[in-house]
């Protein structure tokens, strides 16, 4: 059963009974089973389990990236059955930040500029303004004009958690940011991952196959099969997470 919301606190993402189906050379293969997920607004929780138990593709049905085979979902009061492409890629503008362990930084543009994407999509006068103290936040003040390609993957990653937390969404996603980073590069990300997090009472659903991360949730979430087979508070979690 999924952990149910605290009387009085918003539920910002509820999946209810989800399914998802897709298409592969051998026919439908069941990518997730049954999902039911209640996340209340400002919680952060991790979501962990082996490779291709379908922690990325509830995050991209959580995104309104990929549709539901079955199901109910509706994220920061916004059910998606019936949205077209165009009114999901605008709740996603309005309403979630995403990270991934690829930067998807645009390579013919600066760190200035990536970060200000968001900021002019949403038509935001100011944008390059905002995008400059964003930098400066995450300590990339001295770097805004330089290109991906002249930036360390810490200082790429710091700039796409810049361009994430730009527009001040109300939910993070984050699919293993510290991937590509090496260990101590990784453990900067995340500090700064959950202090930006905190200071902005911004919702986070992170993937991660790293239990000490996981832990710094107030949920861990674990998924086998399509299936959710455990969801606690992370102060609950006391063992080592199996992968």
């Amino acid at each position: 059963m999924p952990t149910r919301s605290p009387p009085g606190r918003e539920a910002i993402i509820r999946l209810e009974d989800v399914h998802l189906k897709l298409a592969s050379a051998a026919g439908l293969v069941n990518i997730l089973n049954g999902i039911d997920l209640a996340i209340q607004a400002g919680e952060s929780v991790g979501l962990v389990g082996p490779s291709g138990s379908g922690k990325t593709s509830l995050m991209m049905l959580v995104a309104g990236l990929e549709r539901p085979s079955e199901g109910r979902i509706s994220v920061a009061g916004q059910a998606f059955a019936g949205l077209d492409e165009d009114a999901l890629a605008r709740f996603r503008r309005d309403n979630v930040g995403i990270v991934f362990q690829a930067f998807h930084l645009v390579p013919t543009m600066t760190a200035l500029e990536n970060v200000a994407i968001p900021l002019e999509l949403a038509g935001i006068k100011d944008a390059f303004a905002r995008a400059r103290v964003g930098l400066e936040a995450v300590g990339l003040g001295s770097r805004i004009h330089h290109y991906p390609g002249q930036l360390s993957g810490g200082e790429q990653q710091r700039t796409a958690l810049a361009r994430a937390f730009a527009t001040e969404p109300r939910l993070l996603l984050a699919d293993e940011p510290t991937g590509n980073l090496d260990g101590k590069t990784g453990e900067a990300i995340i500090e700064l991952l959950f202090d930006l997090r905190a200071r902005r009472g911004t919702t986070l659903l992170l993937i991660t196959h790293d239990p000490a991360i996981a832990r710094r949730c107030d949920r861990i979430v674990r998924l086998a099969d399509g299936r959710i087979i455990d969801d606690r508070r992370a102060e609950s979690t006391t063992t080592a997470l199996p992968q």
